[in-house]
C-alpha cells in the first residue's frame, strides 16, 4: 500500500488537472477552425476536393470488386430478398494501406482494426499538421476528440467467422474506440467520444466540442466524422427502405430525385477558441459563430422529416450565432436527394433564410453529395 501511495503521489504532478484552470468563455465565444484534413472519394486532401467541386465532378462509381460481387448482391426489385438496387457509391481506393508502427499498432492488431479507426489516425495528423502543429505540442493537454461515427461494417467481416475474433476484434471494432485511439496516441486528457446521431453525427460532434470548447472543458478539439462502405448489408437495407437511388445519382433539389448514394471517406478538424486561436498565433481557416441541436419529438414518423422542427432549429441556431437568417449568401444543405427530405428541408429554409431579404441577394443552396455520396455520419 505503501509503495502504491508513493507511486500514485509521484504521477499525480505529472497530469494537467482533468478540471477546466481557466474561467468558461461564455457561450458566444466565436470557435476557430485552425487546422482540416480530409479524404473524400476522388479527392485525397483539401486542395483536390476544391479543385473537384470547382470543375463539377462527379466521384460516384461501381462498388469495387474487391469489396463483393455486383451480381451477387444487386436486383432491379427492391422486394428480392437479400439484393439491392443500387450498386453505386462514391468509393475510396487503398483502404487496405495503413502505417501501423507509425501510430504503434502493431501488424497483427492492424489487420483487426476497423479501417475507419485508421482513416482517423491520419485525419488527425494531418489536420494538426494543417494546424502547424506537431504530436508534442498536445502531449498531455486537455485536447479534446469528438468523432461522428455511425456504421461499422469491417465487423461484418469478422462475426460471420467465430474463430476469427481474437482479443483485438473488440477494440478494433468498438465505435468509442474511434475517438479514443486517438486520444491514446497523442496522449490527449480532454473528452473523448464517439458520437452516433446517423447523418447528422458530425455536425453533432462539433456542436459538442464547440459546448466543450466554451465551458472550458477543453483546450484544443479534435473533431471529425468518418464512413466506409465495407458490406452490401446497409445498402440492402436502405434499398429496402426505399430510400437508395436506382440510378447510381444523387439528385438534390431536382424534380427527377429518387434517392440517395452512399458514399464513404471522412474529415477532420482543429477547434480552438477564437480569442485564443489569435493569441496563439494560428491560422484561421474559418469561424463557427453557433450552432443548434434538436430533435423532431413525434410528429410525421420516426424516419419522416418535419418541416416546422427543422424551422424552429434553424431559427435557434441563427439566433445562437448572433446572424440575420436573411442576410445569409449559401447554405451547404443536408440535400440527400430524397423527394420527400428535400422538399421538407427546401422549405424550411425558404421559411427562415428566404424571409426578409430586402437589399440582400438571393440565397443560393447545395449540396456535396452530388459529387462524393452520402457519407451517413
Amino acid at each position: 500500500v505503501a509503495a502504491l501511495a508513493q507511486y500514485l503521489g509521484e504521477k499525480e504532478s505529472d497530469l494537467e488537472p482533468a478540471v477546466a484552470d481557466k474561467a468558461p468563455l461564455g457561450q458566444n465565444e466565436p470557435i476557430a477552425v485552425v487546422g482540416m484534413a480530409c479524404r473524400f472519394p476522388g479527392a485525397q486532401d483539401l486542395d483536390a476536393f476544391w479543385e473537384m467541386l470547382q470543375s463539377g465532378v462527379d466521384a460516384i462509381g461501381e462498388v469495387p470488386a474487391q469489396r463483393w460481387g455486383k451480381a451477387a448482391f444487386y436486383h432491379p426489385d427492391a422486394a428480392t430478398p437479400g439484393k439491392a438496387v443500387s450498386y453505386w457509391g462514391g468509393f475510396l481506393g487503398d483502404i487496405d494501406q495503413f502505417d501501423a508502427p507509425f501510430f504503434g499498432i502493431s501488424p497483427k492488431e492492424a489487420k483487426y482494426l476497423d479501417p475507419q479507426q485508421r482513416l482517423l489516425l491520419e485525419l488527425s495528423y494531418e489536420a494538426l499538421d494543417d494546424a502547424g502543429k506537431v504530436r508534442s505540442d498536445l502531449d498531455g493537454s486537455r485536447t479534446g476528440v469528438f468523432v461522428g461515427i455511425s456504421i461499422n461494417e469491417y465487423s461484418h467481416l469478422q462475426v460471420g467467422n467465430l474463430h476469427q475474433i481474437t482479443s483485438h476484434s473488440g477494440t478494433g471494432n468498438a465505435l468509442s474506440i474511434a475517438a479514443n485511439r486517438i486520444s491514446y496516441f497523442y496522449n490527449l486528457r480532454g473528452p473523448s467520444l464517439a458520437v452516433d446521431t446517423a447523418c447528422s453525427s458530425s455536425l453533432s460532434a462539433v456542436h459538442l466540442a464547440c459546448q466543450s470548447l466554451r465551458s472550458g472543458e477543453c483546450s484544443t478539439a479534435l473533431v471529425g466524422g468518418v464512413n466506409m462502405i465495407l458490406s452490401p448489408a446497409h445498402s440492402i437495407a436502405f434499398s429496402k427502405a426505399g430510400v437508395l437511388a436506382p440510378d447510381g445519382r444523387c439528385k438534390t433539389f431536382d424534380a427527377r430525385a429518387n434517392g440517395y448514394v452512399r458514399g464513404e471517406g471522412g474529415g477532420m478538424v482543429v477547434l480552438k477558441p477564437l480569442s485564443v486561436a489569435l493569441q496563439d498565433g494560428d491560422p484561421i481557416r474559418a469561424v463557427l459563430l453557433g450552432s443548434a441541436m434538436a430533435q423532431d419529438g413525434r410528429t410525421n414518423g420516426l424516419m419522416a422529416p418535419s418541416q416546422e422542427s427543422q424551422e424552429a432549429l434553424l431559427k435557434s441556431a441563427y439566433q445562437n450565432a448572433g446572424i440575420n437568417a436573411g442576410s445569409v449568401h449559401y447554405v451547404e444543405a443536408h440535400g440527400t436527394g430524397t423527394l420527400l427530405g428535400d422538399s421538407m428541408e427546401a422549405k424550411a429554409l425558404g421559411a427562415v433564410v428566404g424571409k426578409d431579404r430586402s437589399g440582400s441577394p438571393a440565397c443560393a443552396i447545395g449540396s456535396v453529395k452530388t459529387n462524393i455520396g452520402h457519407l451517413e455520419a
